[in-house]
């Protein structure tokens, strides 16, 4: 006999961006049609799921889309005091995040919510806290780590490919138009400090589970931001103005040694392999990856280029790069997620991914906003 456990998820928030596409689109709705989250030859996880927004309209639209019979309620109470859903899910905007979350605790659900979990530290920690107090499972999204480009980089390392590593250079952005001509792709409240807007608080916070999993505890920050764009367009069609940073310039100091830098921005143009790319220097080995591909360069093949500004580059730098070959089948990185997070709900398998490790993230957002005002390195303590 199969055995199906049946997981109700109260999903908020979903109608944005994030919540529409990567997590329900491309993670639950595609778990729910391969037949749910495989345990055993004859044991499945089922995700049950209940849209919540504050747009009846946009709920039932997005419902529809699915292809499949999903409820949804604009009543956040009414879905919290219902039993048969058990875990709580938070796409809001990071404003509305912590509220919402608290309600879910003192009803008793699990928690799993989309990051920065919360605008300052203090109040990440707080709901950490009440999370562990509360005897409840809980996690915060950190879907990078399972991006094919990074788990090929993963591999390298577990293979000894890099010998010593002395360097990280992450690469991250595009162009988001203002609106004043061509609508822009990004919400408004992204470049509203009010709103809890701004590069920094949103993108230090994935660096950090990347740099802390794969290359190194995170020691010490100096960042520098900036607001270079001072008008956009919003919704509305109404001029507001930008006081959050729409692009942040990051050095990290790392354990062992290893030297990390990130540039973050929404005001470059993109001239690169992918719109994420993290080249890492080794003793013995170079690798360029993006979010699907990556690139090596190993010891025995790396050019001898002599310095010459006046005669044209002999060295075709790209040339000396081999792609690394598919070796495994790469999911949606959301989904992967998803799926280990519902299994640590049913089977309590482990979920290093919780809401400490977001705590984690936004603290050093909030360390790199001080050393911008500060102009100076800041410390990272242990939380």
């Amino acid at each position: 006999m199969t055995k199906i456990h049946r997981i109700g998820i109260i999903m908020n928030g979903v109608t944005g961006r994030m919540g529409t596409n990567q997590h329900l689109l491309r993670s639950i709705v595609p778990i729910i049609q391969q037949g749910g989250v495989k345990i055993s030859d004859t044991e499945y996880i089922m995700p049950e799921p209940l849209l919540v927004g504050r747009n009846a309209a946009k709920l039932q639209q997005l419902a529809e889309r699915t292809g499949i019979a999903l409820a949804y309620t604009t009543d956040l109470d009414s879905a919290l005091s219902d039993p048969k859903y058990s875990i709580y899910f938070d796409a809001q905007t990071t404003g509305r995040r912590a509220e919402s979350i608290r309600k879910a605790v003192a009803a008793g659900k699990h928690i799993y919510c989309e990051k920065p979990i919360a605008a300052d530290t203090a109040t990440a920690l707080s709901l950490y806290e009440l999370c562990k107090n509360a005897g409840i499972k809980h996690g915060v999204v950190q879907d990078k780590l399972w991006l094919p480009g990074m788990l090929k980089l993963k591999r390298l390392m577990q293979q000894g490919f890099f010998g010593r590593i002395l360097s990280v250079k992450g690469e991250f952005g595009y162009w988001v138009f203002e609106g004043h001509s061509i609508p822009a792709q990004r919400p408004s409240w992204n470049y509203r400090k009010e709103d809890e807007g701004g590069i920094i608080l949103d993108m230090l916070c994935h660096w950090r589970y990347v740099l802390d999993h794969l290359f190194g505890k995170v020691k010490a920050v100096s960042c520098l931001g900036a607001t270079h764009i001072p008008e956009r367009i919003d919704e509305q069609g109404k001029a507001y103005k930008c006081t959050a940073d729409d692009a942040a310039y990051a050095t990290f100091e790392l354990e062992g040694g290893v030297i990390a830098q990130f540039n973050s921005s929404w005001v470059t143009r993109v001239r690169r392999d992918d719109l994420l790319t993290i080249q890492v220097d080794g003793t013995h080995g170079s690798a360029v990856a993006g979010l699907r591909e990556c690139y090596v360069q190993h010891y025995g093949h790396t050019p001898k280029p002599v310095w010459n500004p006046d005669i044209e580059q002999p060295v075709k730098f790209f040339d000396g790069w081999a792609k690394v070959p598919e070796q495994e089948v790469f999911e949606n990185a959301f989904k992967v997620q998803w799926e280990l997070f519902l299994k640590h709900i049913v089977t309590d398998t482990p979920f290093p991914w919780d809401l400490k490790e977001g705590a984690k993230g936004v603290q050093l957002a909030e360390k790199g906003m001080e050393s911008w005002a500060k102009r100076c390195w800041v410390n990272i303590d242990p939380l």
